[in-house]
């Protein structure tokens, strides 16, 4: 197995494998094409290979600089052939990959209670995060305390309850239309109450423009901290990978507005656009924490980009 934690076994394997069964297909017909009849990296493999990355939805920055690399090594070692093309490709897409997997649910934390801000537009899996994050940090004996501050959406606040009564975690919650400043106050007052260990406080989904979305999370920041004053410890930021380069614009929308600290990219399992995940990763330098392979609480996977390129490039037995 390797580099996952003791958390995670053969099954989370099995699923992180299925979860890019997609993406690892278009990628490898489209390699296979690549290098069919050569011996070494030329420049037609070079374009090819670069089709492919684009395809997976790598996207064009971040493709242009795998190719540069791998470009760079083919100059050194003026000779290369096709079938160490592939490892080369997995040690350059590691190196681009922000962060390891030392973390597990298990953890510590540094601050009690140690809050989680999670912000993301509407649609994303947002809130389904939420509720797996929270039964993962429960399984591991954390005690956990869910904010319902997206309050604009009635059904936001209805499926973080839904929830709440799945993983049997608490829940603060008000009327719909509330001030989600004041759901996030009064959730961070009761955990520090209660002794919670995390606090996981869902945020407006909406995109609006960049100067409302900072005010509002500004606000609610300004409310954690009147009880918390370095809270929130963590900005995790929910990205849908199946939109794939719409992902990369609302990264960039969020990364503006807020200090983001971590990533979640979800609904991996049902795309080709895989990739994305070392787009975001390399434009914006922020460590990929969580992916979503699956709708089942359990198929939140802690990211580790080890295993991530393992399971891109294993082939089928």
């Amino acid at each position: 197995m390797g580099f996952f934690n003791k958390l995670f076994g053969k099954k989370e394997k099995e699923s992180l494998d299925e979860g890019l069964e997609k993406t690892k297909d278009t990628f490898f017909s489209k390699m296979t094409k690549a290098i069919a009849g050569k011996s070494t990296v030329d420049e037609e493999v070079l374009d090819n290979l670069e089709e492919a990355l684009v395809t997976a939805d790598v996207g064009i920055e971040t493709t242009v600089a795998i190719i540069d690399r791998i470009e760079q090594r083919v100059a050194r070692d003026k000779y290369l052939n096709t079938s160490e093309l592939n490892r080369i490709l997995q040690e350059e897409i590691k190196e681009m990959l922000v962060g390891g997997s030392s973390y597990d649910f298990t953890s510590d934390f540094p601050h009690k209670p140690y809050v989680i801000l999670v912000v993301g537009v509407n649609g994303v899996g947002k809130t389904t995060t939420i509720g797996k994050l929270a039964y993962n940090f429960k399984q591991a004996g954390k005690s956990v305390l869910l904010g319902a501050a997206d309050t604009f959406r009635a059904a936001a606040v209805d499926q973080l309850t839904i929830w709440s009564e799945r993983t049997g975690v608490p829940i603060v919650k008000q009327a719909m239309g509330s001030d989600p400043a004041a759901v996030a106050f009064d959730t961070v007052q009761s955990a520090v109450s209660r002794g919670t260990d995390v606090v996981l406080i869902d945020t407006a989904g909406r995109l609006h423009n960049k100067a409302h979305l900072m005010d509002e999370l500004s606000k609610i920041k300004r409310s954690v901290q009147k009880f918390i004053p370095n809270a929130p410890h963590e900005v995790l930021l929910v990205l849908d990978g199946s939109t794939g380069q719409n992902a990369l614009e609302q990264a960039r929308h969020f990364t503006a507005a807020t200090d983001v600290t971590a990533l979640a990219i979800t609904k991996l399992d049902g795309t080709a656009k895989g990739g994305v995940v070392l787009a975001i990763a390399n434009q914006f330098k922020i460590p990929v924490k969580f992916i979503g392979v699956g709708e089942k609480m359990e198929d939140l996977l802690i990211f580790d980009k080890h295993e991530f390129v393992d399971s891109l490039f294993s082939l089928k037995d």
